[in-house]
């Protein structure tokens, strides 16, 4: 009998261990609670990095992670049926471990380089105005073929921009069309541009067709989707955002340090329901119409008064009395709270306004994350956390709110103020992951001039860059080659280039002389060049045309070069002063004739002027000196047409290098002292090379100003009234105290 219980106590114990056994499985299987999330998410390993720039101990910290992006992701997906959630989940997902390595083909881009190739558009596809911006800011880039056998990254002329089912924009049938394209390769190497995804009332990140392993350049992507050094994050912008060029900052416009009407702003819509509606439907309890002022307006939608509570008619009373550019342009932060996605256009356009973002946005990954320390132009804030955010922003003091507004300058303008600038970024970032070998550093993204200005190819070293010598902590080189461009025969030793020459080489800052013959006779012989200190090289110009004279030459190896036309009178001394002053400003052009550009109202165009002025805006090439990185930009940066233009006219190269340094400089030439009058030599009338008297060359140039702004998209001339003269230069002192005293005799 006590066998008997023996047995069945243990029959009665093995069934308690398969239960717990059998449960133990089914709740391992359970995600983990949000108390066990937000614990793991504390865990030194699991510290959020964006793109590289670990997150630094800020006044507003953010909270968002895993638990509460699941909660997220349940909450968008709720009132979906079974089926379409799971479809949804799985087009958002696919492809969710895609990195450069795995679902990208390098051997494509290290045969032929960084080129970007669009499929020809389809007959009857429409496309919006947006996207084919975006193409053609790839059609006009250096990373344009027109040959898909030469190329490494593929973009689709299917307008993929807008993926909202309720959208007019919105092309259906994508899928099949894509998965038709013979190129398609399952989405290998190819980059997808997304504005908007998901529709009423999910909102989810869902494009509407499976992107297989092609890259996304999407707008409002969450960290959870968001592929680290894969995807490329891109702000949201409008239809009327500048294809090129764009306006400038308004803080341009302001005084240093800025002083502004308003703390804090923000006005824009409430949604009294659904995603996005939590943070803007609390703001009214940060509001204290003094210096913080948070507007929100129900009254939008078809039946907005069918669901407006009891706060609306309120709200819209107040949303009136106030101007939204006068509220953006006179404060010192902006809130920019997620809407129905968590990207919105009051991003951009505080960037624009100096206006410096407060994010409210959990889980939003930042545009162009990967590369830009946003930590030094925006405030990121908790959505959790909304009653924390006046007291963060007032303990922020004033040269920290200084800094930030300057930043949020220099992002606008070098990466989102136009289309132009927003895909050439992308663009760059991915050639960056691509010939990661010579990628750019955090310091070349993050500080003037930008990335887009910093052509790795050129160098993996800062200190041969004009910009970062402060950041350095170094100076350029000492010393200088001289560049003398020959375009007449040389039949006499008192040819002004002879004389010339024997000037420049005197100086003690001189290298070597460079002559680039661009003449159609023969090269003279050697013994035809007077000897000199130091050593002369005789180049034959390439295809004899004018750009030729600022290519990036391997035998010029210091950071100077001093640009001459062959009939330039200049001093010995003249040059050395010139120098000196350049070694203080390597960034810019220093010279001596200058010329200016004006508005004409009468005829609605830029013009040129050669009057001797109160101010100017150029210093020819004639005569100047700048860091040889520009003949790296010239022939690199600048479209083909530019230069051909150049080229086939004989004239303008001058002009088109102003424009260049002063777009990447912001600032004007420096011009310095010259003698009593400086006017070009009349070359003789049979000479090719004829161009001051030619009737023609000042409408030549005219017609130059116009194209090159064009190009640019904004006029990049800066007027100046500066002028540099020696320390001593016409004072009635003793003319042996002063070191530049040859200069007054001429």
């Amino acid at each position: 009998m006590q066998a008997k219980k023996r047995y069945l106590l243990l029959a009665a114990g093995a069934c308690v261990l398969l239960l717990g056994y059998l449960a133990g499985r089914r709740f391992g299987q359970l995600p983990p609670s949000r108390t066990q999330s937000r614990r793991g998410a504390t865990e030194p390993d699991s510290l959020a990095v964006r793109g590289g720039w670990r997150e630094r101990a800020d006044p507003l910290q953010t909270f968002w992670v895993g638990g509460e992006q699941q909660e997220n992701r349940e909450y968008a997906q709720r009132g979906s049926p079974p089926q379409q959630k799971r479809e949804i989940s799985r087009s958002v997902y696919k492809g969710k471990k895609c990195r450069m390595l795995s679902c990208f083909d390098f051997s494509q881009c290290h045969r032929n380089g960084f080129k970007v190739y669009i499929y020809p558009q389809q007959k009857g596809e429409k496309m919006s105005e947006s996207y084919q911006n975006i193409l053609a800011a790839i059609e006009s880039s250096k990373f344009y073929t027109s040959d898909p056998r030469q190329a490494c990254l593929f973009v689709l002329s299917l307008d993929t921009l807008d993926r909202d089912q309720l959208s007019p924009q919105y092309v259906h049938n994508l899928k099949s069309k894509v998965q038709s394209l013979h190129l398609w390769n399952n989405g290998r190497n190819h980059l997808i541009f997304n504005l908007y995804s998901g529709t009423w009332p999910d909102y989810t990140e869902d494009l509407g067709f499976d992107i297989g392993q092609a890259m996304l350049a999407k707008a409002s992507i969450s960290t959870d989707n968001f592929r680290s050094n894969f995807d490329v994050s891109i702000p949201l912008f409008s239809k009327d955002h500048p294809r090129t060029g764009g306006e400038k900052g308004y803080m341009l416009f302001k005084n240093i340090p800025p002083l502004t009407k308003y703390l804090l702003v923000f006005k824009g819509k409430r949604y009294l329901t659904g995603i996005g509606s939590d943070t803007r439907n609390a703001l009214h309890h940060v509001h204290n119409a003094e210096d913080i002022i948070l507007l929100t307006t129900c009254k939008h939608g078809k039946d907005w008064q069918k669901h407006k509570d009891a706060r609306c008619d309120q709200d819209n009373d107040e949303y009136e009395r106030y101007d939204y550019r006068e509220l953006l342009h006179n404060s010192t932060f902006c809130l920019v709270p997620r809407g129905r996605r968590l990207g919105s256009f009051r991003f951009l356009e505080a960037l624009q306004a100096a206006c410096i973002p407060v994010m409210l946005s959990n889980g939003w990954e930042l545009p162009f994350s990967e590369v830009i320390d946003w930590n030094q132009a925006v405030v990121i804030g908790d959505e959790r956390l909304l009653l924390q955010i006046p007291s963060t922003v007032r303990s922020i003091n004033q040269n920290k709110i200084l800094a930030l507004r300057q930043q949020t300058q220099f992002l606008w303008d070098a990466y989102f103020s136009s289309v132009e600038r927003i895909v050439l970024t992308t663009l760059e970032i991915i050639q960056d992951r691509v010939f990661n070998h010579m990628s750019r550093n955090g310091l070349m993204w993050n500080k003037p001039p930008g990335a887009l200005f910093s052509q790795p190819q050129y160098s993996a070293h800062l200190g041969d860059f004009p910009f970062y010598y402060s950041y350095l902590g170094t100076s350029p080189s000492t010393k200088f080659t001289a560049v003398i461009h020959a375009v007449t025969p040389l039949v006499s030793q008192s040819q002004p280039i002879l004389k010339l020459l024997l000037a420049v080489a005197k100086s003690q800052y001189c290298a070597q002389v460079i002559v680039l013959w661009n003449c159609d006779k023969p090269l003279p012989a050697k013994h035809r060049w007077p000897s000199t200190a130091v050593p002369v090289l005789v180049i034959e110009g390439e295809n004899k045309v004018m750009s030729s004279r600022f290519l990036p030459y391997d035998a010029i190896h210091t950071h100077a070069v001093l640009s001459l036309d062959e009939d330039t009178v200049l001093s010995t001394t003249e040059v050395d002063f010139a120098f000196t002053v350049w070694q203080s400003f390597p960034e810019r052009i220093v010279g001596y004739p200058a010329r200016s550009h004006f508005w004409d109202n009468t005829k609605e165009r830029w013009g040129y002027t050669s009057k001797w002025t109160n101010d100017y805006s150029m210093v020819l090439t004639g005569a100047a000196i700048y860091h040889r990185y520009y003949h790296y930009l010239y022939t690199h940066y600048l479209p083909a047409s530019l230069k051909n233009m150049v080229d086939q006219m004989a004239n303008c190269e001058d002009i088109l290098m102003n424009f260049l340094v002063s777009a990447v400089s912001k600032l004007p030439p420096i011009k310095v002292t010259q003698k009593k009058q400086y006017k070009e030599t009349m070359m003789q009338q049979s000479s090719r090379t004829s161009r001051w008297a030619d009737p023609d060359h000042f409408a030549q140039r005219q017609t130059c100003m116009n194209t090159f702004a064009s190009w640019f998209g904004f006029m990049p001339l800066t007027h100046s009234q500066m002028r540099l003269d020696p320390v001593l230069f016409k004072d009635q002192v003793s003319i042996l105290r002063k070191k530049y005293r040859e200069i007054e005799r001429l």
